[in-house]
Parts: C-alpha cells; sequence; structure tokens
C-alpha cells in the first residue's frame, strides 16, 4: 500500500473515531441536552396531515429547545417501516417518533411487523386526538345514530359501511359500533380513506367511519350527512355533531390518537424535558388554533399518561378484534 493511501486511511478512521467519541465525551462532561440536532421520524409520505402537524409541533419544540428537529419521513407499509427504524435506533434522546393509534396499536394487532410498541418504545407525550365521524349518503333515511341503529335492526346485513381498509382504525371503528349496538352491518374495504368515501357520496355503500377533517367539507356541502362523532365530548371542529355515547351508545369512544415516542432506554431526563417542552409548545394559542384548523384538538399531558393510554389501547382493540373475528396476517 502506498504511504498516501495509508495516510488517507488513517485520516477517514481518524475522523469516523471522532465523530463517535464526541457525543460521548459531551455526555460525560455534562453537556446540557440537546446538544445537537434530534430527528423526528415520521412513518408516512411528505405532506399528509400527520406531516403537516409533525413539522408544526417541531418546529416550536426546536425554538424552546434551541436545537434543529430534522423530520425524517419514513413512509410505507402502513407506517410500519419508519416505525421499526425508530424501534433500533440509539436511545440517545437524539431520534423519536412521531406515532399514531394505527400505526403503534392497530398494525401490530392485524399484521407482522418487527417491533413491539411497548417493549421497544418509551411514550413521551401525547400530541392530539383526531375523532372520527360516522357519516352516512344523503340518501339514507336516517338522520340520527339511533334511527341508523333501528334502521340496521330493521334490515340485518343489508347496510354496508366502508373502511379504508381491512384491519384500519375506520374499520374497526365499524366493527365496535356492531359490537356494542348488536347490529350487523356489511364491511366494504377500500383502498384507502378517499375512495371509501368517493364510494359514499357515490351510494355504492350507505355509511362510514371516517376522517373528521377529511368528511367535513362535504358534510357543510351536502354531499353527505353527519350522525355522530367517535370521541367521548362533542369536538370543537364540529359542536352541533353529537357523540355516540349521546347516541345512547355506552363506552363507544374511537381515536386517531398521535403522540411522541423515543426507543426505549432513552436517559429519563432526557425524555422529562421534551415532554415539558411539547407540552409548553401545545399549550400556545396558536397550535390550539392550529389542531382546530386540522380537525382535531391538541392534547399534551404526562408521559405516564400516554404510555397508559397506548396500553388500554392494545387491550380494547385487541378484544374487538377477537369478537369481530377480523383476519390479521401476525
Amino acid at each position: 500500500m502506498k504511504i498516501g493511501s495509508r495516510f488517507k486511511t488513517g485520516t477517514l478512521a481518524l475522523a469516523a473515531a471522532i465523530t463517535v467519541a464526541v457525543p460521548a465525551w459531551c455526555q460525560a462532561q455534562g453537556e446540557p441536552y440537546p446538544y445537537r440536532p434530534i430527528r423526528l421520524i415520521q412513518p408516512f409520505p411528505p405532506g399528509g396531515g400527520a406531516d403537516v402537524a409533525a413539522r408544526f409541533v417541531g418546529q416550536g419544540l426546536s425554538e424552546r429547545l434551541g436545537q434543529t428537529i430534522v423530520v425524517d419521513n419514513r413512509g410505507g407499509a402502513g407506517g410500519s417501516i419508519g416505525t421499526e427504524i425508530a424501534s433500533q435506533s440509539t436511545p440517545d434522546g437524539y431520534t423519536l417518533l412521531m406515532a399514531t393509534a394505527s400505526t403503534i396499536v392497530i398494525n401490530p394487532l392485524v399484521n407482522k411487523v418487527r417491533f413491539n410498541p411497548i417493549r421497544d418504545f418509551d411514550a413521551v407525550v401525547h400530541i392530539a386526538n383526531v375523532p372520527l365521524i360516522l357519516v352516512v349518503h344523503p340518501a339514507v333515511p336516517a338522520k340520527s345514530a339511533q334511527e341508523l341503529i333501528a334502521m340496521v335492526k330493521a334490515k340485518p346485513g343489508t347496510i354496508n359501511f366502508a373502511s379504508s381498509g381491512e384491519g384500519t382504525i375506520s374499520h374497526l371503528a365499524g366493527e365496535l359500533f356492531k359490537l356494542l349496538t348488536g347490529t350487523d352491518m356489511v364491511h366494504v374495504p377500500y383502498r384507502g380513506g378517499g375512495p371509501a368515501r368517493t364510494a359514499l357520496m357515490g351510494g355504492q355503500v350507505q355509511v362510514n367511519f371516517g376522517n373528521m377533517l377529511a368528511s367535513a367539507a362535504d358534510v357543510r356541502a351536502g354531499r353527505l350527512r353527519a350522525l355522530a362523532v367517535s370521541t367521548a365530548k362533542r369536538t370543537v371542529g364540529m359542536p352541533e355533531v353529537p357523540t355516540l355515547q349521546e347516541a345512547g351508545i355506552a363506552g363507544y369512544e374511537v381515536i386517531q390518537w398521535s403522540g411522541m415516542l423515543a426507543p426505549r432506554g432513552v436517559p429519563r431526563a432526557y425524555l422529562d424535558r421534551i415532554n415539558r417542552d411539547v407540552n409548553a409548545v401545545l399549550d400556545q394559542p396558536k397550535t390550539k388554533a392550529f389542531f382546530v384548523r386540522g380537525g382535531s384538538e391538541a392534547v399534551g399531558g404526562t408521559s405516564q399518561a400516554f404510555g397508559q393510554l397506548i396500553k388500554s389501547e392494545i387491550a380494547k382493540w385487541t378484544k374487538v378484534i377477537k369478537q369481530s373475528k377480523i383476519k390479521t396476517k401476525r
């Protein structure tokens, strides 16, 4: 080997060693966290609602931390690809995950994934709640959830409900409705919420439990009729629409929530810092207004409360999947 080649190789090796050693040295010297940019993995493609929310909250968090928050879009497999990457990341506080109920709870229950939501992650903070809304085609005579229940019971197996796909939250919302009301509707899966909503407006199906933001414009234009929202309380986005609990379905609550997770093992002090600063961001009037415009509500709270929510959601949906005999790929 030439002397120049050996020198170049040695220089690259030294540079790599320094790159690894400097962060460790900073931590050993008690350098305040964070001392470098934080990666926020967003397991969906750019441009969607989840991406916009991640960037908005990330910007607010960046301003409080004094460090850049780099939103890293790793879409694919219903969010599983990005979530798996996060689960395998070094637990040093410099990789976070923007998760949803679908990606971290429902997906692992119905599909084969290479991560465990409890074993591989620590809850950091609950970001927002997105309600689902029970909508019907205008030709459906039911003007309320109670009337829809009566109609379905009178003609079991003749009413179709659309979802964004087998095993998605809109599918499970419909199955939970059937279980709690003792009704029989036929599930018709589509490849996404958009096609499901289009089929509903076209009259191919009669019912849908859809994303409130996506359905709101069609409701206001008269292309769909809103019967109820899926949350325990009425939402600020459409306060005129009653809840399914108000319709007499005790215990019905379905939320497409979002929140930050970290790979298991991040120092508790780091997680507490992120939790505290994200809560401060979520408490700002401009943040609350941002989420309301997006059809959701800012939440916040302790990491412990968020962790308990994830566990309770896993228990709830495990039961629904089993009782509804939904086919899984696990």
